[in-house]
């Protein structure tokens, strides 16, 4: 009922707004777009203002004027349009109605240019679709897309309006099939790992050589072969025991986790080997169920995962407490060659006879340590072990003797020189040679200090006699004293008319009276 109000409200609109030459193909594409919008849990008025939003764009457009139902033309008018503005007019009816839509399909035509954009197309056998991803989302690609690659695109839908082609702008790509089991692989190891299922601390050892060997795999398939070939070579007395399950389709996985639940329960095994042959990641999908791998960490008995090839890595292999690359390797892994083992018995063997005969030589040795011993212990032996010791302390005490009165008779020899050489003759003999020479370096000193002395004076006398006012007056000058104070006479203001004076010569002094003048 609401989508049909919806679509009279949508259809009243176009036919009132939309040109006549385009009603037709906007009908339909309303009509889709509020069949989606309905299937999406919108309501009619939504869908109403999502159709509104578009008039600006459609208003763009030549349109003739608005039709009401009360007055209709005799003729409706040819509306004519230019191919971009139509071509414009159907990309964003596109791009509204078919937002983001998903698709699955085969690659082909894939190229990239410089510029770094993806284009290519996806088929199916009847139909096929032009995509353009571009940068940087072409870039962030965890793949590199290939000619005949099985995807899964998320885009929009788009017309290119310089060509009129009908496109979808990709904006995630990711490979369908084996890439979304691969997603849900990593997705579940993820959650398992933080749980704690795949922990080293919770390993269990397996045991050195297993008593009975339970192997969990199909009873008709190769893997199951080379097992028991191997296990039959290596180690015949291992008994083995087959435990049948499917190993692929819908139901193996249930029926692994409850044949592990049962041997568990059991308990009649060592150990317990779950394998099968190589294959897709599809075929070996059974061994990537929760189940499974709960069940294998709940195993009371130890787990040994052997799923496919080499480089094949399953659920079951990280829960399990071994992991072998191969079902060959596992079995190898599992028991012990008996080859090999019978060569380290003999090593063994051979070790142990070596050491009993070194301990033989060695208790022989000792006996015969003991037995001298013993004969060294006689009283005749003792005996005379005692003299040689004795004869050997009377030499080393006479040896001591004479190195000690060797050693006093140097001593008293180097004092007899200390007292000689202390004599006081010895020693006046010694001081009379000091005092002459010391008597000698006196008097050299002293004619030495003296004439030194005597320069330095005569220097002195030169150098006072040449600033001497005798040496001046001797030259014809004389120098004048007041008679009565004695002061010198330095200027004629001093003196006045019958003052006395003295003046002093170089061989004398003459009274002088002066006159008026």
């Amino acid at each position: 009922m609401q989508a049909t109000v919806a679509s009279r409200w949508c259809e009243a609109w176009v036919a009132t707004t939309v040109a006549p030459a385009i009603h037709l193909c906007v009908v339909t594409f309303v009509r889709e777009a509020v069949r989606r919008a309905c299937g999406r849990g919108l309501s009619g008025r939504r869908c109403w203002r999502r159709l509104r939003s578009r008039e600006a764009s459609v208003a763009r457009l030549p349109l003739p004027p608005p039709r009401t139902m009360s007055s209709l033309p005799a003729a409706p008018e040819r509306e004519i349009h230019n191919p971009s503005g139509l071509a414009r007019l159907v990309r964003d009816l596109l791009e509204d109605v078919f937002s983001a839509v998903w698709i699955e399909g085969e690659l082909s035509n894939c190229s990239r240019p410089a510029s770094g954009h993806l284009y290519f197309t996806l088929k199916d056998p009847t139909a096929q679709i032009r995509c353009a991803m571009f940068r940087p989302k072409s870039t962030w690609l965890s793949f590199r897309p290939t000619d005949g690659m099985h995807v899964l695109a998320r885009g929009r839908v788009s017309l290119y309006e310089a060509r009129g082609d009908f496109q979808l702008i990709v904006e995630h790509l990711e490979e369908a099939g084996e890439g979304a089991l691969r997603r849900a692989f990593d997705a579940l190891k993820a959650r398992l790992a933080a749980e704690g299922l795949f922990d080293e601390a919770r390993k269990r050892p397996l045991p050195t050589l297993p008593r009975r060997i339970g192997v969990i795999t199909s009873a008709s398939g190769a893997a199951l072969r080379d097992v028991l070939s191997v296990l039959a070579r290596r180690m015949p007395l291992v008994e083995t025991e087959v435990l049948p399950v499917p190993v692929q389709g819908r139901e193996a996985p249930a029926a692994i986790a409850a044949m592990l639940a049962a041997v568990s329960r059991a308990g009649r095994h060592d150990v317990l080997l779950l394998t099968r042959g190589g294959g897709s990641l599809e075929d070996l999908w059974a061994f990537n169920d929760e189940a499974v791998a709960r069940a294998i960490r709940a195993s009371t008995v130890p787990v040994v995962s052997a799923v496919g090839h080499e480089t094949d890595f399953t659920i079951a292999d990280f829960a399990a407490d071994l992991r072998a690359p191969t079902p060959s390797a596992a079995a190898e892994l599992l028991v012990p060659d008996c080859q090999e083992l019978v060569r380290r018995l003999a090593q063994v063997r051979q070790r142990k006879l070596h050491l009993l005969r070194r301990a033989l030589e060695a208790r022989s040795q000792h006996l015969d340590h003991l037995f001298a011993r013993l004969g060294a212990q006689r009283p005749a032996a003792r005996l005379e072990r005692a003299g040689e010791r004795l004869e050997a302390l009377r030499h080393r005490l006479v040896a001591r003797i004479d190195g000690e009165l060797a050693h006093r008779a140097g001593s008293v020899s180097h004092f007899r020189t200390r007292v000689r050489a202390q004599h006081p003759a010895v020693l006046i003999r010694a001081r009379a040679g000091q005092v002459a020479s010391c008597a000698d370096r006196l008097a050299a000193a002293m004619n030495t200090s003296l004439t030194r002395r005597g320069e330095r004076l005569a220097a002195l006398a030169r150098a006072l006699n040449a600033v001497s006012p005798l040496a001046t007056l001797e030259r014809g000058y004389a120098i004048l004293f007041e008679q009565e104070s004695g002061r010198v006479v330095r200027a004629a203001a001093q003196v006045g008319p019958g003052q006395g004076l003295r003046a002093r010569l170089a061989d004398g002094e003459l009274t002088l009276r002066v006159e008026p003048g």
